[in-house]
C-alpha cells in the first residue's frame, strides 16, 4: 500500500467515525434541523452562483443559461419541493389489517440510514452531487460526497461550498481519483448512492455486497427516440436536437439513437438538420457557448464513431478545444462500435423502420435503457410504447423533461440502474421503513400460549 493511500484511509476512518458519532447524537433527526440544513444549502448555492458557473465553464465550457437550467435551477426546485412536503412525508403511517391481533396497533416509521456515500459523475458535476444530498439531508443522514476528478474546478468549488456550510461531521467532500473512490467503498457506510457508468456501477455493487450495504445505482444505456409516421415532425426534430445538444450529448438520458418510420425518414432528416443548425447558430457568441467534451480520451471515442456510418450532418471537430459538432449518422450497422455502448456525446445514429412492431423489437433487442422517447399522435401507439418496452422513464412528444420535476421518481431498470430519487422518491431512498406493532396489555387472546387443538382453533379464526 502506498504512503498516500495509507494516509487517505486514515483520514477516511477518522471522518466516518466522526459522522457516525454525529448521527448517533440525533442532531440530524429533528425536522427543524433538517429544514435548516436544506435552507442553508440553498442559500450557499445562491450566494455562490458565479463561482459555480465559472467552474462549470472551465470544466465543460457550459454557458450560464445551460448551467442554470441543468445544474442550479433544478436544485432550487428540488429543495423548495422537499421543504414544502417534508413534514407530511415524516408522519408515521398507521396501518389497519385484518391479520393483526385484537387490540394491537401497527405503524410504519421512517428512519434515516446513518452515514451515506454519494459518488457523483463528471457530466453534471454539481447537480448530480447535490441532488442526492438533498434527499440524504431531508431524511436525517450524514453524508460524504466523492465528486469526479474529471471536473476538477467544480469539485474544488463543491468542497469549499460544503465545508463552509456544514461541519464535516455532518457533510463532507473528499476529492481524489479512482483509488480514493475504491478506498471509500471499503468503508462501513450505511448507504451508497452512485451515479455513473454501468461498468463502474458493477464495481460499486460488488463493494456494497461485501458489507450487504443498501445502495442506489443511477447508470445509463442506449436511450432510443422513436419518431412514428403520425408525429409532429417539426416539434420532434426540435426536441430531439435539443435533448442531444444539451451538454454536447454528455447526458445519461440523451437520445442515443433515433428510429424513424420509413414513410417520413427523408423529410424528418432534413428537419432534424435544420433544427440542429438553428440551435447551434449563436454558440460562437459569449454567453451562448456550446459545451466541450470532458477530456481527450472521450473526444477520441467520438472521433472513432465517425467511421461507423455515413455522416449526413456535422462531423467537424477540434481536439485542441475538445469541440465536437452535433453529428448525424445513417447507414450504421447494429453491430458497429457506436451501437455497442452508450455514446454519451453529440453523435446520433438514425435508423428507419417499417412498422411499430419492428421498432419495439429493435429497442427490446438491447438491454433496458434509462430513458426512451416516442413522437406520435396515436393513443394506441402510446400504449404500446408504455406497456411493451421496458425502460427507466421517458417522454411522449418530448425528451429529457421527465427528470426535471420532483413530482416524478427518476431511475433505471436492470442494467440502467436500480432505485429511484427526486422528490418523495429521494426521501424514500434515504430512509428505512421501520414497522412497529404495539400490543394491548389489557387482555390476552385465549389459547395463544398453548400447543394443540386450542391454538389451532385460534389460528384458523385469525388466518
Amino acid at each position: 500500500m502506498s504512503h498516500y493511500k495509507a494516509e487517505v484511509i486514515i483520514v477516511m476512518h477518522s471522518l466516518i467515525a466522526q459522522q457516525k458519532a454525529y448521527f448517533r447524537s440525533c442532531r440530524t433527526r429533528s425536522l427543524d434541523e433538517r429544514k435548516d440544513s436544506l435552507k442553508a444549502l440553498k442559500k450557499a448555492i445562491i450566494e455562490n452562483e458565479d463561482a459555480i458557473m465559472n467552474a462549470l465553464f472551465a470544466d465543460l465550457h457550459k454557458s450560464p443559461s445551460e448551467t442554470f437550467m441543468t445544474e442550479l435551477g433544478i436544485l432550487y426546485r428540488e429543495i423548495d419541493y422537499t421543504l414544502e412536503h417534508l413534514k407530511e412525508w415524516d408522519k408515521p403511517v398507521k396501518v389497519k389489517g385484518k391479520t393483526l391481533l385484537p387490540g394491537s396497533k401497527a405503524t410504519i416509521y421512517r428512519e434515516p440510514y446513518g452515514t451515506v456515500l454519494i459518488i457523483a459523475p463528471w457530466n453534471y458535476p454539481f447537480q448530480l452531487a447535490i441532488a442526492p444530498l438533498i434527499g440524504a439531508l431531508a431524511s436525517g443522514n450524514c453524508a460524504v460526497i466523492k465528486p469526479s476528478e474529471f471536473a476538477p474546478q467544480t469539485s474544488s468549488v463543491l468542497k469549499w461550498l460544503i465545508s463552509k456550510t456544514f461541519p464535516e461531521s455532518h457533510v463532507a467532500v473528499i476529492e481524489g481519483r479512482s483509488e480514493t473512490a475504491e478506498a471509500l467503498l471499503a468503508e462501513p457506510f450505511d448507504y451508497i448512492f452512485f451515479t455513473g457508468s454501468p461498468s463502474i456501477g458493477k464495481k460499486v455493487m460488488e463493494a456494497a455486497a461485501k458489507r450487504l450495504t443498501p445502495h442506489t445505482l443511477e447508470l445509463g444505456g442506449k436511450s432510443p427516440a422513436i419518431v412514428h409516421k403520425d408525429a409532429d415532425l417539426d416539434k420532434a426534430a426540435k426536441r430531439i436536437a435539443w435533448g442531444k445538444l444539451i451538454n454536447a450529448g454528455q447526458t445519461c438520458v440523451a437520445p442515443d439513437y433515433a428510429l424513424v418510420h420509413e414513410d417520413i425518414f427523408d423529410t424528418f432528416l432534413q428537419k432534424l438538420k435544420s433544427a440542429v443548425n438553428k440551435q447551434m447558430k449563436d454558440t460562437h457568441k459569449k454567453g451562448h457557448e456550446y459545451p466541450m467534451l470532458v477530456h481527450e480520451h472521450h473526444f477520441d471515442r467520438m472521433v472513432s464513431f465517425l467511421n461507423d456510418g455515413t455522416i449526413v450532418h456535422g462531423g467537424e471537430h477540434d481536439r485542441t478545444k475538445r469541440y465536437f459538432a452535433p453529428t448525424l449518422l445513417t447507414d450504421v450497422s447494429w453491430e458497429s462500435p457506436v451501437m455497442q455502448e452508450e455514446i454519451f456525446g453529440p453523435v446520433l445514429p438514425i435508423y428507419s423502420y417499417s412498422s411499430f412492431a419492428e421498432a419495439k423489437e429493435l429497442v427490446n433487442n438491447h438491454p433496458q435503457p434509462l430513458a426512451a422517447y416516442l413522437f406520435s399522435g396515436s393513443k394506441a401507439i402510446e400504449q404500446q410504447f408504455v406497456n411493451d418496452i421496458p425502460f427507466g422513464g421517458g417522454c411522449i412528444n418530448d425528451t429529457i423533461m421527465h427528470l426535471s420535476t420532483p413530482e416524478l421518481p427518476f431511475g433505471g431498470i436492470g442494467p440502467s440502474g436500480n432505485g429511484q430519487y427526486h422528490g418523495f422518491a429521494s426521501y424514500d431512498t434515504f430512509t428505512h421503513q421501520k414497522s412497529i406493532v404495539k400490543q394491548s396489555t389489557s387482555f390476552d387472546v385465549p389459547g395463544r400460549y398453548h400447543r394443540g387443538p386450542a391454538l389451532l382453533k385460534v389460528l384458523r379464526k385469525l388466518f
